[in-house]
This record gives structure tokens, C-alpha cells and sequence, in this order.
């Protein structure tokens, strides 16, 4: 079973809807017995950066979600996988410290035609080969929508990559603890393949 994190933050149902889709057996629930109980976890997240940190405070899930990241995969969707490094530009909290990466706003010198956020279809480049990509295209499109991304200075942390001004990774991992910055439920084909393979290869 898949448990959703539900913390107040994130588009949720419609998560649960594409792990439906694909008869993958799934749920919301802010219960710490259900995600202790649950063979996976996902961690989504829309908003800001403090604020979901907040909440996620307010549940008492947050020792929970780290105890079970070392037992079992878990995956963080846009701000979700934000949350999954040690800190933010957008704001003050600390994240869950699972991945070694932070975050930052997106940097374009002034003269840049480029907006904030990045919203939209763009093309990703899978740089490394793991159960979550295997058997998608190297350089498919995915669904985004965010104005900070992750800065990691190890670059084996990076699992994909998306350019917008310029690279930054769109997916990271270490371990069984994953994250995408795109919305792989907004994402069509590419997006469930990628579900699929978080609920059964990870």
C-alpha cells in the first residue's frame, strides 16, 4: 500500500486518483499508524516553503516520515521533494534533512525574457539510470510549476535535469528517498510510468 501524506499541503486526490488509475492499491491519511503500516510513502506539496514546513510540524508526522524513509521508498512531489533537503531560500524552517541538498529562488540576470515561476510542459534528461526511471525516455516532457529548485553540490544526487535559463535538477535521490520537482500526476504517459515504477521496482 501507498500512503499519501496528508498534511494540508498538496493536491492529493488527484494524486491518488493516478495510483488508482494504474490499480495501485493507495491512500491519504495524516495517521502515523497508516505510514508506519504502508510499504510506501509520498510526500506531496504545493505553496510555500515555511508554511508547509509548518504544517507538517503541526501533524507530528515529521519524525515519523524520517524513521520510515530509512525502511522504506518514499517519493516527494514539487514541494514535497523541496522539503526533502536541509533548507530553503523561502523562508526559515529547516526541512527533513533525508537528501543533502537546498533550496533556491530561480536566478535570471535582468534582461532574461524568462518569468518566475516555471510553469508548463518541458523537456527532462533522465542522468541517471535507477528503478524510478527505468524504461523512460531520456529527454521526455513533465508538468511544472515552482519557483525554487534544488541546489545539490554532489552531483550523484542528481537524477534528472530540466533547463529553464539554465540546468537545475529536477529529481533527486539517495538511498530508497526520492524526489521530482515536476507533477508526474499532471504528466500523462511519462508521468504514470514513473508512479508505476515508484510502487514497483523502488
Amino acid at each position: 500500500m501507498i500512503a499519501i501524506v496528508d498534511y494540508g499541503v498538496g493536491n492529493l486526490f488527484s494524486l491518488l486518483s493516478s495510483l488508482r488509475a494504474l490499480d495501485l492499491e493507495a491512500e491519504v491519511t495524516g495517521d502515523a499508524g497508516r505510514l508506519r503500516a504502508a510499504d510506501r510513502i509520498i510526500l506531496p506539496g504545493v505553496g510555500a516553503f515555511g508554511d508547509a514546513r509548518a504544517k507538517l510540524d503541526a501533524t507530528g508526522l515529521v519524525p515519523v516520515i524520517q524513521e520510515e524513509a530509512e525502511k522504506k521508498p518514499l517519493l516527494g512531489i514539487c514541494l514535497g521533494m523541496q522539503l526533502l533537503g536541509q533548507n530553503s531560500q523561502e523562508g526559515t524552517l529547516p526541512g527533513l534533512g533525508l537528501l543533502p541538498f537546498s533550496c533556491k529562488r530561480f536566478d535570471f540576470p535582468p534582461e532574461t525574457a524568462l518569468k518566475i515561476p516555471h510553469m508548463g510542459w518541458d523537456r527532462t534528461y533522465v542522468r541517471i539510470q535507477t528503478p524510478l526511471t527505468e524504461g523512460l525516455e531520456p529527454r521526455e516532457r513533465y508538468y511544472y510549476v515552482h519557483s525554487y529548485h534544488a541546489a545539490c553540490e554532489d552531483p550523484a544526487l542528481v537524477l534528472m535535469e530540466c533547463e529553464y535559463g539554465y540546468r537545475f535538477p529536477s529529481a533527486v535521490y539517495g538511498g530508497s528517498v526520492y524526489g521530482v520537482q515536476f507533477h508526474p500526476e499532471k504528466s500523462h504517459l511519462y508521468g504514470m510510468k514513473l508512479l508505476k515504477n515508484f510502487a514497483e521496482r523502488c
